[in-house]
């Protein structure tokens, strides 16, 4: 279990460190999404996400540039050197999204599950016994 105590919250940033976050509360879940628009965001061919309250989330240097990839998305990054930071959707209302990746400890977020596996890249073959869903998750739909 992540422990939220001050000196052990999670914190990232961006590839530059114009931006630094931290994280003042355990996942919610964490996923790997294969979803083609989480690919082109990220210029990879699937992207680790760690989901927590909004309000758990602070930037502590610098501000998010924002691009809504289709209606009532919004993903952050960073305006400087365009690391993949964030999403935020209408359809996940008090719910952040950050990058595993952008974590200074991404060890300690190991993904659960695997959503938009139907369009995960052929060529990508995870060997874990993660739960697959085609598409988004049960507790994720709008």
């Amino acid at each position: 279990m992540i422990q939220t105590n001050h000196e052990d919250q999670l914190a990232g940033g961006c590839l530059c460190g114009a931006i630094r976050f931290r994280v003042s509360a355990e996942p919610i879940t964490t996923i790997i999404c294969h979803c083609s628009l989480c690919r082109r965001a990220a210029g990879a061919p699937l992207t680790a996400w760690a989901m927590f309250p909004r309000d758990a989330f602070a930037l502590e240097v610098g501000a998010l540039a924002t691009y809504a990839s289709s209606p009532g998305v919004e993903r952050g990054f960073c305006g400087r050197c365009g690391t993949t930071l964030s999403f935020a959707a209408d359809f996940m209302p008090g719910l952040i999204d950050l990058t595993i990746a952008s974590f200074d400890e991404p060890e300690r977020l190991p993904p659960q599950l695997h959503m938009w596996d139907s369009k995960r890249i052929s060529w990508v073959q995870l060997d874990d016994d993660l739960p697959r869903h085609a598409e988004l998750p049960p507790f994720a739909s709008a």
